[in-house]
C-alpha cells in the first residue's frame, strides 16, 4: 500500500506539473524537461506512468471529461427551469475551470489538435448541444422572447464561454473567466429572456 500511494502521488505530481506548464506557455511550447523539473520526478518515473507527452495530455483531457457529466446531472436534478439550469451550469463550470489548473489545462487541450489524435472525447459534454437543448426547452415554456432561436443563442453563449476562458486566463488585470461569463449572461439574457422570466430572476452578477 505505501508503494501504491507513492506511485499515485508521483502520477499526481506529474499531472499537476504538466497542467501548470501547459496553462503557462501552451502544449506545443512545453518540453518534457519542463514538466520533469516542475514535478521533481525522474524521466524513468515519468515513463513508468506515461508513454509520452501526448499520452499525458490525453490523461488531462480525460480528467476534465469525467467532471462534466456529474455536474450536468446535478444541475438537471435540481428541479429548476431549463434557463436557470443553463445559466447555473455554465457559471459553475467556468468557475471550476478558473480555480482548477488541471481542469483548465484539460479543457484547453480538448480544443487542441491533440484531442483528435490521442483521445476519445465522447465521455465529455458537448456544451453547445446541451445548451441548445436547454434553451429549446426554455423557448417551449415561454422563458425566451418570441422569435428567439435557441440554437443561435446556444452558439453565441458557447463561443462566449470559450472567449471568457481565453481572455480571463491572460490575467492582465481585467476580470477573470467567471466574471466575464456573468457579463455575457447579463447582456445576453436582457435580449433573449422573456419579460416574465427577467422579472422573477436576478441576472448573474447583478446587484439589486
Amino acid at each position: 500500500m505505501p508503494q501504491q500511494r507513492r506511485a499515485q502521488a508521483t502520477r499526481r505530481a506529474i499531472v499537476i506539473a504538466a497542467a501548470e506548464e501547459f496553462d503557462r506557455v501552451g502544449y506545443d511550447a512545453t518540453p518534457l524537461s519542463a514538466i520533469l523539473r516542475r514535478s521533481g520526478v525522474t524521466k524513468g518515473a515519468f515513463y513508468f506512468h506515461f508513454a509520452s507527452k501526448e499520452s499525458l495530455a490525453a490523461a488531462l483531457i480525460q480528467l476534465q471529461n469525467r467532471r462534466w457529466p456529474t455536474l450536468r446531472q446535478r444541475w438537471l436534478g435540481r428541479g429548476l427551469d431549463p434557463l436557470s439550469v443553463a445559466i447555473g451550469m455554465v457559471d459553475e463550470a467556468t468557475r471550476l475551470i478558473e480555480e482548477d489548473v488541471v481542469l483548465r489545462a484539460g479543457t484547453s487541450l480538448a480544443r487542441h489538435r491533440i484531442a483528435d489524435e490521442v483521445v476519445e472525447r465522447r465521455s465529455g459534454v458537448d456544451w453547445e448541444t446541451l445548451l441548445a437543448d436547454l434553451l429549446r426547452r426554455s423557448a417551449e415554456r415561454g422563458l425566451l422572447r418570441s422569435g428567439v432561436e435557441p440554437a443561435e443563442v446556444a452558439r453565441v453563449v458557447h463561443a462566449a464561454m470559450i472567449g471568457a476562458r481565453t481572455l480571463g486566463s491572460e490575467r492582465r488585470g481585467g476580470p477573470g473567466a467567471a466574471a466575464r461569463t456573468s457579463e455575457v449572461w447579463r447582456v445576453t439574457l436582457r435580449g433573449v429572456a422573456s419579460a416574465e422570466w427577467l422579472s422573477s430572476h436576478q441576472l448573474p452578477g447583478a446587484v439589486r
